[in-house]
């Protein structure tokens, strides 16, 4: 198969054009191009065309609006996401001092798996060295008090997927008394191991810039049977549990009241400002607001 041929910025638009696409400001839309990708932005129109077609209505500006949408949307994500790391963070510290105290962190065998206990810990290392010569507290244990890391501390050194793992190894006594301190009885521990994972993928799409607007994605969201009933329902009977909604709804177990409903407030004034992007190829419910 041959290699791509490079397209000029003017090239690029006239291909859109050819294929139906009005363009009303040509040196806009050249410089959208420029700085975000001919390839990147053609994901934003896959809504707007069928197969290489545009439909007669599509503009250049409604895959502005789709992608400018988008990724305010991921800065929304991003906030709450971070709210939920850090008290998953501030409880799994809690739960685990009060039975190994401060440092049983560093010890394998306060945990199942030694193998990915040791990764962790390098990995917690590699952040250490590089962040010590900016963060005080580092610098107050390491050089001043010459000790190790209480974990109280030591989980600002850990990504969400590290603390997504380091949960999935804890005893099986820790995970529960995190689990419930969440709010999450019922099979507690598997649910938030699982919710943990799905917030890691939704974090690492949004801080990498990924599209989310009609994305399907492959590890589908585990939703209660009250949650389920929450999801569109498409032609053939079964929900749509492949889009973002999905994780979502995830979001809302793990927030507090007020802090879901301050995200949904976002989304809906997000919504009201592009009125053009549709909600559903997120997943969303046309009643998702009243619903939630």
């Amino acid at each position: 198969m041959a290699d791509k041929e490079f397209k000029t910025i003017e090239e690029q638009l006239a291909i859109l054009e050819s294929r139906g696409l009005q363009i009303s400001d040509r040196a806009a839309a050249g410089d959208f191009l420029h700085r975000n990708n001919y390839y990147r932005v053609s994901g934003y129109s896959l809504t707007l065309r069928s197969h290489d077609v545009f439909y007669p209505s599509a503009s250049f500006q409604n895959i502005v609006d789709i992608y400018e949408f988008d990724h305010d949307l991921r800065h929304i994500l991003l906030k709450y996401i971070e709210v939920i790391e850090v008290t998953i963070k501030s409880v799994y510290s809690y739960e685990f001092t009060k039975v190994y105290g401060a440092t049983g962190h560093y010890d394998s065998a306060n945990f199942t798996d030694e193998t990915t206990h040791a990764d962790i810990m390098r990995k917690a290392e590699i952040q250490k060295g590089s962040r010590l010569p900016h963060e005080a507290y580092l610098k107050h244990f390491v050089n001043e008090l010459q000790q190790d890391i209480p974990l109280w501390a030591f989980v600002d050194l850990l990504t969400i997927s590290n603390i997504s793992f380091l949960y999935k190894i804890s005893q099986p006594a820790i995970k529960l008394a995190v689990a419930n301190a969440m709010g999450l009885t019922k099979r507690g521990d598997e649910v938030l191991e699982r919710f943990m994972h799905h917030m890691t993928i939704i974090r690492n799409l949004c801080a990498h810039g990924s599209r989310l607007y009609n994305r399907l994605f492959e590890q589908k969201p585990w939703l209660s049977k009250r949650e389920r009933a929450l999801l569109i329902t498409l032609p053939d009977g079964t929900q749509d549990n492949a889009h973002l909604y999905g994780f979502i709804l995830i979001m809302r177990r793990l927030l507090r009241p007020e802090e879901f409903s301050s995200m949904k407030a976002e989304i809906a004034a997000l919504s009201e400002k592009y009125p053009f992007v549709n909600l559903r190829h997120y997943g969303f419910r046309e009643d998702w607001a009243t619903v939630l």
